[in-house]
Formats: C-alpha cells, sequence, structure tokens
C-alpha cells in the first residue's frame, strides 16, 4: 500500500513552498551565530585594547577572550587589523545618520536654540549615539588605540557641524583664515567629546548638547556657568 504525505495530497506547489521554508531555519540559524561571533570578538577587542594597547595583543589573544577558534576568526577577518577597520567602519556608517541633518543646519536656527537654552535636538542625538558607542570609542580613541580615529571622527563630526553653522558666503571659501577657524572650534570639540568619554560620560546627552552650544556662544567676560 503507497502512502500519501499530506503535502503530496496538497499539489507540487505546496511540497515546494514547504522544502523552501524548511530551508531557511539553517540560514537564520548561521546568520545569528556570526552576529554572536562578531559581537564577541568586538567585546574582546574592546577587553583587550584596554588592558595593553591593540599592538599588545594577537588573533590568538582575541580567540581566547571571545571563546572562538582561529578558524572561525579566519571566517571572517584576515587579521586583527581587518577586525579593527570593519569596526570602525560600522562607527562611521552610524555616524552618516547624522549628515543630511548637519548639512540642514543653518546659523540662525542655531542661534534660535541658543536663545531659548534649549539643547538642540540633533547633538543630543549625537551625543546619545556617542554615549551607546562609549566602550568603544573609550578603547579605541585612547592612547593604546588607533592614532588614525580621532581624527576622523573630528572630520566627519566636529568638522563639519562648524563649517554647517558658518554664514553661507563662508561654507566654501578657501580663505586661509576659514580653515582656522573651522579647525580652532572642530578640534576644541573633539577634545570635549575626548574630556566627556574619559570621565565616564556622567552628563546626560542634553547637559553635553547644552554644554557644546554654550561653549560656541560664550563671550569674553562672560559666566561659564550653563
Amino acid at each position: 500500500m503507497c502512502v500519501v504525505s499530506k503535502s503530496e495530497r496538497k499539489g507540487p506547489m505546496a511540497t515546494a513552498v514547504l522544502r523552501k521554508t524548511t530551508q531557511k531555519a539553517p540560514a537564520a540559524g548561521k546568520d545569528r551565530r556570526i552576529v554572536r561571533t562578531k559581537r564577541a570578538l568586538r567585546q574582546a577587542l574592546i577587553e583587550l585594547t584596554e588592558e595593553g594597547g591593540f599592538d599588545g595583543f594577537t588573533v590568538n589573544d582575541l580567540c581566547d577572550r571571545a571563546d572562538i577558534n582561529r578558524g572561525t576568526f579566519y571566517n571572517h577577518y584576515h587579521d586583527k587589523d581587518e577586525l579593527l577597520r570593519a569596526l570602525e567602519d560600522e562607527f562611521f556608517e552610524g555616524l552618516e545618520q547624522f549628515q543630511a541633518r548637519l548639512s540642514a543646519l543653518t546659523l540662525a536656527s542655531v542661534v534660535k536654540v541658543s536663545v531659548t537654552k534649549e539643547p538642540l535636538p540633533l547633538l543630543v542625538d549625537l551625543f546619545e549615539y556617542l554615549r551607546e558607542q562609549g566602550d568603544f570609542l573609550h578603547a579605541v580613541a585612547g592612547a593604546g588605540g588607533d592614532a588614525s580615529f580621532g581624527p576622523r571622527v573630528c572630520d566627519m563630526v566636529c568638522a563639519n557641524f562648524i563649517q554647517s553653522i558658518l554664514h553661507e558666503r563662508y561654507r566654501n571659501s578657501d580663505d586661509a583664515f576659514v580653515g582656522y577657524y573651522i579647525a580652532f572650534y572642530a578640534n576644541a570639540y573633539m577634545g570635549v567629546i575626548n574630556r566627556w568619554i574619559e570621565t565616564g560620560m556622567k552628563e546626560s546627552s542634553e547637559q553635553m548638547a547644552r554644554i557644546a552650544m554654550r561653549l560656541l556662544f560664550i563671550k569674553p567676560g562672560e559666566s561659564i556657568k550653563l
């Protein structure tokens, strides 16, 4: 006696759908394993960089700390430098969400917010993103991390912010003073971010947004209180 399965009784289309559905599970499981592996490697890199600097550990150390084997590591990265570049790229991809909002800023809109003493929403969101990435920033932007990382953050965030709020006739100027003006304030803001990170990010994102605005508009002799 030939026994016909339920899927066969429902026809070839139902059988194909069943097979397709069954095949999805391993792929989804594999994706989850990849995510867990990369998350473990990220945490391992942060911890080891904090402990002895980026040059102070090997791929073996990374694998031991992340509790994975070397083969798994090499399935994803050629070496620890490629891992670091991938993590930095992810960080900068996250910053991309702020670029359109930075470009849309005007000096008038920033001045208006400064008068009300309310935090600029863009800055609040930016500091919140930096807070979420705080452990990575502290390790990689620190003395034992990647020396090129901090300047890239400065260019992408701080310099763009200052350039965005310049008067429109100066935004694309090649005048030497404009360049120095942007560099002065961009590096000053990078110093503010670094201090916030190094002191444990105690101030809220809203407080940091207010501090950033106050520093921009404060005049000589004025009270330095918020």
